[in-house]
């Protein structure tokens, strides 16, 4: 039985996934920061929960240590955890451009490195990182979250040279807009009440949102677009998953940068 551990799984894609993993036969380990919230994924017979944050070191470290020994081989780890800080960048704090990347960046960082010794050591081992269409394309105002993404687009890249002949494949993620709670209990806000200035682009950029976000896809279809990465055999570094996703990225392929910045200018801010 081939086993899958994935950051993130308390909630959105990350349980969506681990509950697809663990129909297909596959022995899930599903981590989250508090794990006595969870209620859904422990009665799931071959998936098994664990606590890791991954702002934690120690948290991932005591995870992976306790996971490797549960699960005896890691085949596959897929880097999840994340969330969206949304706003003027100039209105975020130092303390949360520092929380988004030590979320989405660092975090990722920090639990794939706690498993590739093992996988190192097999000489085998799949690790999917969870980017988005907003690692290869940018709204206004999530500065933020993109450059995260960004970074994790051409961390992930890099990587998989190093690790191919390691026989270790790196995959990224790529999802479009998903009906999760991103945007409630994932989402946080750079805002003020001393500057005004922005309140007028933020009040139209959050109303034209609206209409994108009509266009997203579920967690569950998500999960699949998953399972087909990790299972096709494929050489293949980038899964954009989600009609969204596959939309405005060939946008941006057929009419350049600039056309698609002033489109996005038009659709968004106006």
């Amino acid at each position: 039985m081939q086993s899958i551990v994935i950051t993130g799984a308390s909630s959105g894609i990350g349980k969506a996934t681990a509950k697809y993993f663990a129909e297909k036969g596959w022995k899930v380990a599903a981590t989250m920061r508090t794990p006595s919230k969870e209620t859904e994924l422990t009665e799931i017979e071959n998936v098994s929960i664990y606590q890791l944050d991954v702002t934690d070191l120690d948290s991932i470290n005591n995870a992976a240590e306790q996971i490797v020994s549960d699960l005896g081989t890691v085949d596959v780890l897929l880097n999840n955890a994340g969330y969206g800080l949304m706003g003027p960048f100039e209105l975020a704090s130092r303390e949360q451009i520092k929380r988004q990347f030590d979320t989405n960046v660092f975090g990722l960082m920090d639990v794939t490195r706690a498993f590739l010794p093992h996988m190192r050591a097999n000489k085998s081992g799949m690790i999917l990182n969870v980017s988005s269409i907003g690692g290869r394309i940018t709204f206004p105002l999530i500065s933020l979250y993109h450059s995260t993404k960004w970074a994790v687009e051409g961390f992930s890249e890099s990587l998989s040279y190093e690790l191919k002949p390691h026989g270790i494949q790196v995959k990224i993620i790529e999802p479009g807009g998903v009906s999760t709670d991103f945007g409630g209990r994932s989402m946080d806000m750079a805002q003020s009440e001393e500057i005004t200035d922005y309140n007028e682009t933020v009040a139209t950029f959050m109303g034209n949102m609206q209409q994108v976000s009509s266009g997203s896809s579920t967690p569950e279809y998500q999960a699949e677009g998953i399972y087909t990465a990790v299972t096709d055999g494929k050489e293949q570094l980038r899964y954009l998953i989600g009609e969204d996703a596959v939309q405005m990225y060939a946008s941006r392929q057929e009419n350049g940068d600039d056309a698609f910045i002033a489109g996005m200018t038009a659709q968004m801010l106006s």
